[in-house]
């Protein structure tokens, strides 16, 4: 007993873990799977089939490709942007500086089918409602995207000392070159994670999506849309490329920090 009260922190994290990784691991298992109907979701069989045939239903790779080239896309807009108004909120002081901290939240608080809907709305009012499609979900994921990226943004900054930046340009760095020599290296972590984030959640939206999609289908939404007659097996090994590609960042992550830390002692 005394072992036990002694470990009982420890046991619980392990045991809160097994039970938020038992879904990933029956995605993982499922990716293996030879079912014997598509519409009962069980493991009947070992194969490498659905590995060696990831592309089976070409219309599932049309989706994740163009779940993809949105996520990147979005990603892409939504860090340069909420980079730099991460900077100004921070760096910089302005009217309405207060009321804007407040502002960057509401998007983050808001449920998505009110975001959603709200977005379809203005595609709506504008002139849009034929021509909902790619341009549209992207939009919209830049939009959701950009509170989550200036709110990471902003906590590496607001964590950060000047005191680097006052000894270069005690040095006789320019402004540009303390930026990017100094400023930049040290905030680009909190930037790396912000992309990887906006990433995950455009990659992963459904709700938002689906309202503002039109005819144009993404991962998720297909998905969704072969759940009603039979998930094929592909949709398990697209999920554990993807788990295994996080964890892979993860850890060159946590391994270059430590490198940097034994280069340091």
């Amino acid at each position: 007993m005394n072992w036990i009260r002694e470990r009982i922190v420890l046991l619980l994290g392990i045991a809160v873990l097994v039970y938020t990784f038992v879904p990933i691991f029956v995605v993982v298992l499922m990716s293996f799977n030879d079912p014997a109907s598509r519409l009962v979701y069980r493991f009947d069989g070992f194969t490498l089939h659905n590995w060696l045939n990831p592309c089976e239903d070409p219309s599932m790779c049309e989706a994740l490709a163009r779940s993809v080239e949105i996520g990147l896309l979005a990603t892409l807009v939504s860090t340069v942007l909420g980079s730099l108004a991460a900077f100004a909120l921070v760096r910089h002081d302005f009217v309405g500086r207060s009321s804007m901290n407040l502002l960057i939240f509401l998007p983050m608080a808001t449920p998505e089918i009110v975001m959603g809907s709200s977005l379809l709305a203005l595609f709506v009012a504008a002139g849009f409602a034929g021509q909902l499609g790619f341009w549209t979900i992207l939009i919209a994921h830049i939009m959701f995207c950009l509170s989550f990226v200036v709110v990471t943004v902003r906590a590496r900054l607001a964590g950060m000392s000047d005191t680097l930046e006052q000894a270069a340009m005690d040095l006789y760095a320019t402004p540009q070159q303390t930026f990017w020599k100094v400023t930049f290296p040290l905030v680009f972590p909190g930037i790396l994670g912000a992309a990887l984030l906006s990433f995950s959640l455009s990659f992963d939206d459904f709700i938002v999506t689906n309202l503002n999609a039109g005819t144009t289908t993404t991962f998720p939404m297909y998905v969704w849309g072969v759940a009603q007659r039979g998930v094929p097996m592909q949709v398990n090994v697209i999920g554990t490329v993807m788990f295994v590609i996080s964890i892979a960042i993860v850890l060159g992550g946590e391994l270059r920090n430590r490198r940097r830390q034994a280069a340091l002692a």
